[in-house]
């Protein structure tokens, strides 16, 4: 399963790419504005310095509703750097715009995912990702991990070549439990991954190892 990091924050995608595991990065409007990025020169410019610190994917998103807007955002988007994936909105445009960009050659990323139909359209439309919203589904009492299952099934059974992006991801047992019903990818914040190093048998083993070794060798 690929690991990406969903944030705008560079040092959070530099400590992420320094431990090895980083496979691509997604962000979104709201993500830049929580670092503050403003004005579409900047925003721009921030996903090019993305792009230089991960070599892997790199979701950039439109912001336009309507066809034509997004056919003109999302080139522009995918001049920027090789690694940027054209991420579109859910929305009958958005499919409409999928199957243009994927017929020019253009990579997307279909976002705002919440039920199969949904995942299948963009499959068919020729979506290289979608991007399943599993702890939004959470938050209103609906079981986003079963989303990711019933899209594996219809995704194996026609053989679709897009990838299951689980977004919205807000802890390490939502990552394991992706990995384990078959995700290709999972992303999420730096502390989700973070979190998977953690063990409490780990730290007593290595504080005991540590202490018997100073214990012979001073």
């Amino acid at each position: 399963m690929k690991f990406f990091i969903d944030t705008a924050n560079l040092d959070q995608i530099r400590e992420a790419q320094d431990m090895g595991i980083l496979d691509g990065v997604t962000t979104n409007p709201s993500l830049m504005a929580k670092e503050g990025i403003s004005g579409e020169q900047n925003i721009l410019n921030h996903y090019v310095d993305i792009c230089n610190i991960v070599d892997g994917d790199v979701s950039a998103e439109v912001i336009s509703t309507e066809y034509n807007d997004m056919i003109q955002e999302g080139e522009k988007l995918a001049q920027l750097h090789e690694n940027i994936v054209v991420k579109v909105p859910m929305i009958k445009d958005g499919v409409k715009a999928i199957k243009y960009f994927s017929d020019k050659g253009i990579r997307t990323n279909c976002t705002l995912i919440f039920s199969v139909g949904q995942a299948l359209l963009a499959a068919k439309a020729g979506a290289t990702y979608v991007s399943p919203f599993i702890g939004r589904l959470d938050d209103i009492s609906t079981d986003g991990l079963n989303l990711i299952d019933e899209i594996r099934t219809v995704y194996d059974n026609y053989v679709f070549e897009t990838q299951i992006l689980a977004a919205s991801v807000r802890h390490p047992m939502h990552i394991i439990d992706c990995a384990k019903i078959g995700a290709d990818v999972m992303t999420g914040p730096l502390s989700a991954i973070t979190a998977l190093l953690k063990h409490p048998l780990t730290d007593i083993g290595l504080e005991k190892f540590l202490a018997d070794y100073k214990s012979v060798n001073g």
